[in-house]
């Protein structure tokens, strides 16, 4: 203890007030430091924050501007909407389109006075899937439209077309669409109202593709307000890609797969066909109320029969079903660069009984366009495998250099190889057995499902088939659809037998 007022004891207070002052100074500086240093951190991160942020815009921006280059860009420029090509058509006389194999099918005539006429060399046969390029554009005439009107002349023309003030000569845009393959098809449909499109299973290509009543685009200025004005006919309309139909027995494919999946023991499958089958009062005829008897499955396919598609039609989880031909476009888009209409299905677990009769057999509300049927018989033959249908298959500039040539796409895998396989065997015995034995050649081996739609409270109805056709490798994957024909016949069978034997024929190879 120091005494009370010592001078020792005054300066050992003075020391300890010292150096308490001193740490609270030392405190509050390593406190400032401290501060700072959390200050600089959070500083930093929030710096970090924001570039990784821009960082992550600019590879959005960088990846977006790759896929509008590489997949969007066709879509927005052809756009009828975009007021560039307005202006290329100032400048650029509109390109040639031809066929697979180089034949002129579209092209632009230039008069003595500077008039520019739009020739269509194969008048009504090409009308809807050339198309036109007045009163709007269709066909590959839209599909294209920026390819014709972009000039990829050598560079000393196109400086001297400048200097002169003359156009440009647009570039030729060359198809897969076959000329005698088309005449064949055309000639098939004779004077009925319908559709063909032929498809190449191994690379998506579209051979041909015919629509009827049709209209000669040569005449299109003078005819088009007509053919707007006749709502009965419907002329303009493409039925291969815009035309909804119910699918009637081909519809069947689809019930038989949903069936083959939640049925692995599907091979066991017998029922006998009385000619009709009813449940809640409701009853469903076979056609021509014929008896097919003992069946089993594949019978059942191959003699479409009514009765037993409904009876094993009744069994299937409704949801799963709805799942299945969702899965295989049925309300959702097609994987398609073309106008087209989306198919239709409706059927669900609130579904009546007499709905879910009516659906399996391909009845009722369901609707499919023929370019959608045709593309599940074309994944069929290609082993499950869907190939993205196109028709361009390259650019040329107008001295046929060339200037870009397009590849077979992958759309996506639909069936895996041993379901292909069950597949190809009913189908096969649609042909051997069935409602298709039209069909039997000896240029080929078909596969197929016929279609009886009913329409107009089944006073008329429509005949349609989808399948494929091959020989020692080559395929062709088919879709026709006969409007108004009679009950109970299959028109369509020999239209496909057309096609098919003038593809397949010596002649053709």
């Amino acid at each position: 203890q120091c005494l009370v007022g010592s001078e020792m004891c005054i300066r050992d207070r003075f020391r300890i007030m010292k150096k308490e002052k001193r740490n609270n100074k030392n405190d509050k500086i390593a406190e400032i430091k401290d501060n700072r240093k959390k200050k600089t951190k959070n500083s930093n991160r929030q710096i970090m924050v924001v570039t990784y942020l821009f960082l992550l815009l600019f590879a959005g921006m960088i990846g977006y501007f790759v896929k509008f280059q590489v997949k969007d860009s066709d879509e927005v420029i052809n756009n009828n909407y975009n007021n560039r090509q307005e202006v290329l058509e100032e400048s650029v006389i509109r390109g040639s389109i031809l066929s697979d194999d180089g034949q002129v099918l579209a092209h632009t005539i230039v008069s003595a006075d500077g008039t520019e006429i739009r020739s269509y060399p194969y008048g009504t046969l090409f009308a809807h899937s050339v198309g036109f390029s007045t009163h709007g554009k269709t066909g590959v005439e839209l599909m294209a439209n920026y390819k014709l009107l972009t000039s990829n002349e050598p560079i000393n023309e196109i400086a001297e077309n400048d200097l002169k003030g003359d156009k440009h000569i647009g570039d030729n845009v060359t198809t897969s669409l076959n000329i005698n393959l088309t005449k064949v098809a055309y000639n098939a449909l004779e004077d009925n109202q319908g559709a063909i499109i032929a498809i190449e299973p191994s690379t998506g290509k579209i051979i041909t593709m015919v629509s009827k009543p049709d209209f000669d685009p040569n005449t299109i200025d003078s005819i088009y307000d007509t053919l707007v004005a006749d709502n009965s006919n419907s002329n303009l309309l493409n039925r291969a890609t815009n035309g909804l139909y119910t699918p009637g027995s081909t519809f069947k494919l689809f019930t038989l797969i949903e069936y083959i999946r939640e049925n692995p023991d599907y091979s066991n499958y017998t029922f006998n066909c009385k000619g009709s089958i009813t449940q809640e009062d409701h009853t469903i005829h076979c056609a021509g109320g014929r008896w097919h008897g003992n069946e089993d499955l594949k019978d059942s396919f191959a003699n479409s029969c009514n009765s037993s598609f409904v009876n094993l039609g009744l069994t299937l989880d409704r949801a799963k079903f709805k799942k299945l031909c969702e899965s295989l476009f049925f309300n959702n888009d097609l994987p398609l660069s073309m106008s087209y209409k989306n198919s239709q299905f409706s059927l669900d677990e609130t579904s009546s009984t007499f709905e879910t009769m009516q659906t399996v057999i391909g009845q009722g509300k369901t609707l499919i366009t023929p370019i959608h049927l045709a593309m599940i018989a074309s994944a069929i033959a290609n082993d499950g495998v869907l190939m993205k249908p196109y028709m361009i298959t390259s650019v040329e500039n107008y001295l046929g250099t060339s200037v870009k040539k397009y590849s077979p796409e992958k759309a996506q895998n639909l069936f895996e190889k041993p379901e292909v396989d069950v597949l190809k065997e009913f189908l096969r015995a649609v042909v051997t057995q069935g409602t298709g034995t039209k069909l039997k050649s000896d240029l080929y081996t078909a596969y197929g499902k016929t279609g009886t739609a009913q329409i107009n409270d089944g006073s008329q109805s429509n005949s349609l088939f989808m399948g494929y056709a091959e020989n020692e490798g080559k395929k062709l994957a088919i879709c026709v659809v006969l409007e108004d024909m009679p009950e109970g016949s299959t028109p369509a069978v020999p239209v496909a037998k057309a096609v098919f034997d003038e593809y397949f024929s010596k002649e053709a190879n």
